[in-house]
């Protein structure tokens, strides 16, 4: 049968499935435009929070954090806004646009027609994980951005205060280490990404993928936790999400956030290989 199909007219296996006509279907759908609506939300949010309860100063703790510089420029809420947000929020939507890949399809009995269309399986895996990722990385673009051009009309434009060993960078200087911060961020959330498209070639239930790669990240937060562990924390993507944090020193420190990267991506990798092996044997009945 795949030989007849190879050779039918016309017929190109990479032709199939197109991006584009996956992200349009991605994009209309309701849960992309409400994780849309609610990070876009989270900056006007904040400036309300800052304008009804204050500014801390740090005086208590005797020390300077990004929280106590949110309001010293528009870079500094975009920055705190990334702070607030990393270790929890950023991971849903990553965890929800990727863990909606396959399970969605199988969970609609659709997933066996897109393979009988035919759409090669490897293919399908390809644009769908590409589409996810292109989707996760709009999100984590959206947070700083929303935020930049709201804090700018709150609280001005000006030079990025740092909150460790002092100083500022400058309006130009900025915008590199704030997007230096976001391409570390979505890399540090390859690992929740790959989980969850793990999760969904191996269930018909997307909840139940998204839910897990939430819940497998929120365990490895708490594994980070526990000081015992010592050494092995280092093996644990959650111990290098904040490494980000070098970014915004006087002299940019790469060290943290190589390593943090470096982890990342190779589990990354290695869970993006088992859901391709998984679903190249699976037997699709949905």
């Amino acid at each position: 049968m795949s030989t007849l199909v190879e050779s039918a007219p016309g017929y190109r296996a990479r032709h199939t499935l197109p991006l584009r006509v996956e992200a349009v279907r991605q994009l209309k759908r309701r849960r992309t435009l409400v994780m849309a609506g609610i990070l876009a939300a989270l900056p006007l949010i904040l400036i309300a929070a800052f304008a009804i309860g204050g500014t801390p100063d740090g005086r208590d703790s005797g020390r300077v954090t990004l929280m106590d510089t949110a309001t010293a420029s528009g870079a500094n809420f975009a920055a705190t806004c990334l702070f607030v947000s990393a270790g929890f929020l950023l991971v849903v939507p990553v965890a929800l646009f990727c863990g909606d890949t396959i399970a969605s399809e199988a969970n609609w009995s659709s997933l066996r027609y897109l393979l009988a269309a035919p759409v090669p399986r490897t293919r399908l895996l390809w644009s769908k994980l590409a589409v996810a990722l292109g989707f996760s990385a709009a999100a984590m673009l959206l947070l700083p951005l929303v935020g930049l051009a709201a804090g700018t009309l709150a609280y001005g434009w000006g030079p990025l205060k740092l909150p460790t060993g002092g100083g500022s960078l400058a309006a130009g200087e900025t915008v590199g280490r704030l997007a230096l911060v976001v391409a570390f961020i979505f890399v540090s959330q390859l690992v929740t990404a790959g989980l969850a498209f793990w999760l969904s070639t191996k269930t018909d239930a997307p909840l139940g993928a998204v839910g897990g790669a939430v819940g497998l990240t929120i365990i490895g937060n708490v594994l980070d936790a526990v000081t015992a562990l010592g050494s092995w924390r280092d093996v644990l993507p959650a111990h290098w999400q904040f490494a980000w944090i070098d970014a915004l020193q006087p002299q940019l420190e790469w060290n943290g956030m190589v390593k943090g990267a470096a982890v990342s991506v190779t589990y990354a990798l290695v869970l993006f290989a088992l859901a391709f092996r998984n679903f190249s044997r699976k037997d699709i009945v949905s």
